[in-house]
């Protein structure tokens, strides 16, 4: 188990995983199609794409949170 103080950071890298790899996947069926290279183009983008969206959410995330905060009421 981690601290509880990597826990933004562990919903990030989740996240950020659960994310590019579904959306690698549409690009990569939308650009090539499904044929017997699919699969590693996929893996190959991804791989690509994770770290950059895990930067991306880190650095993203508490400027969201706080537009979040700005836009919904705080009575419920």
């Amino acid at each position: 188990m981690l601290p509880a103080r990597f826990a933004p950071v562990l919903f990030g890298f989740l996240v950020s995983g659960i994310m590019s790899c579904i959306v690698t996947c549409v690009a990569t069926i939308k650009a090539v199609g499904l044929g017997e290279h699919t699969v590693g183009k996929w893996m190959g983008a991804w791989a690509f794409s994770w770290p950059i969206a895990f930067a991306v959410i880190l650095v993203v995330a508490p400027a969201v949170r706080r537009l979040v905060e700005r836009l919904v009421s705080p009575k419920g």
